[in-house]
């Protein structure tokens, strides 16, 4: 059992490893490790970029996970960490996306093309970003809870789709790079930032799912009683005897 004063600070533990981890992978792979003999110094993006893929579908994968526990067992902490989830995975995607393009832009030469794994990373964006304004938009928690579980369980067809498109069609991105796939020199910061941005993503989801408890809380409690006139015209004339 952890003491409650450690339970508070867990999230920024958590944040503050990823951070150093982050930046230390980040120097090691600008600055130690080779470039890469095919494509230079633009490939130091994985670093950033490989680790970023890997923990937004790890944030999508723990939203689905929440939202079939709200689903099967109905407790409003489910809720919450789903809602936590959605929203750390579609800020990791979104960058995702970025780096991609920042990627491609000195190796496709364009900015963004329609390529299967492109794409279908787009489509995961946008639904779970529909996902965030679906739960801005209905104020019951109830209905927005089990509507919102509904779509993350629909939405989430799209994660294994986006990790095997480019083994299911022809794709102009690289199969996945992992430690086996990819020379040793480059493994230490590729898992010291993979680690990091884990770190990163549990203390934010922590942090979240926090927030997203405590405006549940305050829909949820009843509302003060309404004090009457009459009361207060009693208490008025109680207070002048």
């Amino acid at each position: 059992m952890t003491s409650p004063r450690l339970s508070r600070r867990l999230p920024l533990l958590f944040i503050l490893v990823g951070a150093a981890l982050l930046l230390c992978g980040s120097y090691i792979g600008l600055f130690v490790a080779p470039p890469e003999r095919m494509m230079g110094e633009v490939q130091r993006l994985m670093y950033v970029h490989v680790p970023t893929a890997w923990n937004s579908m790890l944030a999508l994968t723990f939203a689905f996970i929440a939202a079939l526990a709200y689903l099967i067992g109905g407790a409003w902490k489910w809720d919450a960490r789903m809602e936590a989830g959605i929203e750390v995975g579609v800020v990791l995607a979104f960058l995702l996306c970025v780096q991609g393009s920042i990627w491609a832009k000195p190796t496709w030469g364009v900015w963004w093309d329609w390529d299967p794994r492109l794409t279908t990373t787009a489509v995961l964006l946008l639904a779970f970003a529909g996902i965030i304004a679906l739960r801005r938009f209905v104020d019951d928690p109830g209905r927005r809870a089990t509507w919102s579980a509904v779509a993350t369980i629909i939405a989430f067809a799209d994660v294994p789709i986006v990790y095997f498109s480019v083994k299911w069609w022809n794709s102009l991105h690289q199969l996945q790079s992992t430690p086996q796939t990819v020379s040793s020199a480059f493994h230490l910061p590729l898992r010291m930032n993979a680690f990091g941005i884990l770190f990163l993503m549990i203390g934010w989801i922590m942090l979240r799912s926090r927030i997203a408890q405590a405006r549940l809380e305050s829909e949820l409690a009843p509302p003060p009683a309404a004090t009457s006139f009459s009361d207060n015209a009693h208490a008025t004339a109680g207070g002048h005897r």
